[in-house]
């Protein structure tokens, strides 16, 4: 049975005991105040479920106190000078209910536990997001700061705990493969497999075999608008029953496993056209995310150039090239229609032109210079490759030049000598 908290303010002495014996008789933990005025300093400390207030008080009244309170806890108002308007103002203010007295203490009990059971619902939700977004590390795998990602994860987060189908839309390169894997990783199936597939290459005979790799894990089908027809009923049959029925197979087989699917397609158009069936897109669709184009949220631009750039700068053992004002404002600029996928490839882009010394984000995004660095001599060639690999070996080992050194097979002083001839630097790589 679930132990509730009330923290009761009312001016009324015999007022204040009469519900404390109520509620304490319930099974309730009580606190009750005569003011109003040391409120928030018990909410603190005593963590109540839900805030019992008369109304009229003296230094602080009952809506005085809802207002600086907000809703969280939930606060029923009681008032034996209640009228009408004073109860829709204070519902209008935030109050989870408006009780006048004399109260009826069964009704009183029923409207405070329901209060109470549901602030306990959100407590419990918040600390679950709040602690996979620590595990999964959402805000380093799904990237932003604005209003639109951080929805993003909260939705990612809840789903976690839910083993319902979800049907990812959003355009090309937007990270719909990226939001399924970290599904996948941050919920209860995240120890069995992960297999993704493209719908559209799928064919009647590859499922059964698929669906049994992903058994205990997640199934990802990606482009599922363009899924053959033939397979469908299969895909339906999965979903809705957990098994697959092969041809001249007597006995359907039990599959325990997540579906993921994502599609950039307007799925109820593929409905319509008869691409894609009713039944199956409601299965699907058990849920849905709706990734947001990366010109939606101009915001995140800069945040996801300088991550992008930071990383490729590592892989080629270099620093990472400055963002100029004028390289933000040619990204911000940009429409971006191949998204966070455009983007990390322009990054890579202008880390290949900074080995060179050359570039800029406006010539990465037009290609202007790729054809030099494409085509480097053998010369330059071998040195970005040596550059490459130390640079990693050096991350690898955290700094052990000695265990760099044997790694790679050569001697230390040798290590040395590529080093400074190659221009690295170690405290940048580590």
């Amino acid at each position: 049975m679930k132990t509730f908290r009330v923290l009761i303010i009312d001016d009324d002495r015999m007022m204040r005991e009469s519900l404390v014996d109520l509620f304490e008789a319930a099974g309730w933990a009580t606190k009750a105040l005569a003011r109003a005025t040391d409120v928030e300093r018990w909410v603190t400390q005593f963590s109540p479920d839900v805030i019992l207030s008369d109304v009229r008080m003296p230094e602080m009244s009952g809506l005085e106190l809802l207002q600086s309170l907000g809703s969280t806890p939930p606060v029923v108002l009681i008032s034996a000078h209640g009228d009408i308007p004073m109860a829709v103002e204070a519902m209008n203010q935030g109050a989870y209910s408006f009780v006048e007295k004399p109260y009826d203490p069964k009704r009183l009990l029923l409207i405070l536990s329901h209060a109470a059971d549901q602030h306990q619902m959100r407590e419990s939700n918040q600390r679950l997001r709040e602690r996979l977004k620590q595990l999964s590390g959402l805000d380093r795998v799904l990237i932003g700061q604005t209003p639109e990602m951080t929805r993003l994860r909260d939705m990612i987060a809840m789903l976690a705990g839910n083993d319902a189908s979800v049907l990812i839309r959003g355009e090309t390169g937007t990270g719909k493969d990226l939001s399924a894997r970290t599904l996948h990783d941050i919920s209860d199936r995240c120890d069995g497999p992960y297999i993704a597939v493209n719908a559209a290459q799928f064919s009647a005979d590859q499922l059964p075999l698929v669906a049994r790799n992903a058994a205990g894990g997640t199934l990802f089908l990606d482009e599922i608008c363009a899924c053959p027809e033939e397979i469908q009923p299969m895909l339906l049959r999965l979903i809705e029953n957990k098994e697959i029925l092969e041809t001249g197979q007597g006995v359907p087989e039990r599959i325990d496993l997540r579906v993921i699917s994502a599609t950039n397609q307007d799925t109820d158009a593929a409905v319509r056209e008869g691409r894609l069936r009713q039944d199956l897109l409601y299965r699907l669709d058990g849920f849905s995310l709706q990734l947001p184009p990366l010109r939606a949220r101009r915001d995140d631009i800069a945040l996801l150039a300088s991550r992008f750039l930071q990383e490729f700068a590592q892989q080629y053992a270099i620093q990472p090239p400055e963002l100029t004002e004028a390289d933000l404002a040619t990204l911000i600029a940009h429409d971006w229609p191949g998204n966070v996928r455009e983007l990390r490839n322009v990054a890579e882009r202008r880390v290949m032109m900074a080995q060179q010394g050359l570039g800029s984000m406006s010539d990465a995004i037009s290609g202007v210079g790729i054809d030099v660095i494409a085509r480097p001599g053998l010369r330059e060639a071998v040195a970005a490759f040596e550059r490459q690999m130390i640079g990693k070996a050096i991350q690898l080992h955290e700094g052990r030049m000695e265990d760099v050194a044997t790694a790679l097979g050569i001697g230390r002083r040798t290590l040395n000598e590529k080093i400074v001839k190659l221009g690295l630097d170690k405290d940048a790589l580590l």
